[in-house]
């Protein structure tokens, strides 16, 4: 009986903690752009990349080609946008569930 309680605590606590982790990851509005030509960051050509809280992370999951001409007047590579997006960082970069373009004033 004891094995059959600590199995059902232990299976408890295992479904607990995979709830938590996809809570962790939030919808918010963040500054994005072209990491090497708006952000400074080093890399091998025009990547998009996103700033939170002051910190510029690469993206995975969209593509800088996906939203426009990065090369356009309002391109990101010339303008820094605000997109609203769901994910989360792992290994220093923004790993994107979403990413929707807020609409410019």
């Amino acid at each position: 009986m004891k094995k059959v309680l600590f199995m059902l605590f232990l299976f408890i606590g295992i479904a607990t903690q995979a709830q938590d982790k996809k809570t962790t990851e939030k919808s918010q509005i963040v500054e994005t752009a072209c990491g090497e030509c708006q952000f400074g960051m080093k890399g091998n050509g025009c990547n998009l990349a996103v700033r939170i809280d002051g910190k510029a992370y690469f993206v995975d999951g969209t593509t800088i080609d996906e939203h426009g001409d990065a090369h356009a007047k309002d391109g990101f590579c010339n303008a820094i946008r605000k997109a609203e997006v769901t994910g989360k960082v792992e290994n220093n970069r923004f790993k994107a569930t979403s990413f929707t373009l807020v609409k410019q004033k």
